[in-house]
């Protein structure tokens, strides 16, 4: 089951720690099957506000997103980071290709 890094950057501020970060990032990624998804790009809001970016990385599983996370060449650079921007993120295992929603029903047990 695919699994996704995601982070709502509300402000970053552009300086050399997050020029460094975004240099050493993509090295992070190989070892454990991980792939850009969006970055960097404006979103259409079309409900709400939506202040920011959202970055999304694509895993093959929800361990390897975790193994991502927390591995000794990701936690070196996500001071220069967090130090430097406003922002939420999360891991997020996905769904099957046949999932639909009413099987969230069937979950609650209402369907």
């Amino acid at each position: 089951m695919p699994a996704y890094a995601a982070a709502h950057l509300r402000s970053v501020q552009m300086g050399e720690e997050i020029v460094e970060y975004l240099r050493r990032i993509d090295d992070t990624l190989p070892p454990f099957e991980g792939r850009f998804l969006s970055h960097g790009k404006t979103p259409e809001v079309t409900e709400g506000e939506w202040p920011g970016h959202l970055v999304l990385i694509e895993f093959p599983d929800i361990e390897r997103a975790r193994g991502w996370y927390h591995s000794p060449a990701y936690q070196a650079i996500l001071p220069l980071r967090t130090k430097n921007s406003d922002g939420s993120a999360i891991l997020l295992e996905g769904v099957g290709p046949d999932y639909r929603a009413a099987d969230f029903l069937k979950a609650l047990g209402l369907g």
